[in-house]
């Protein structure tokens, strides 16, 4: 099972956030369950490559 990082707030009563890895992509939920299913429905769909021109952020090691 793969873990990914995901950033999150609260406001105005709901959850907010998106998937470190995918930081255009962002979803909402009542609870922080709820976010954290609509995050991992968004991630299937965002790695199905189903969807063209998805952005990533990725990690580049300079000297």
């Amino acid at each position: 099972m793969k873990k990914l990082k995901f950033v999150y707030w609260q406001d105005d009563g709901f959850w907010l956030g998106y998937l470190e890895e995918f930081p255009d992509y962002m979803t909402q939920g009542e609870s922080l369950d709820e976010l954290a299913e609509n995050l991992r429905d968004i991630y299937k769909e965002l790695t199905s490559d189903t969807l063209p021109l998805v952005r990533r952020v990725g990690e580049l090691e300079v000297a």
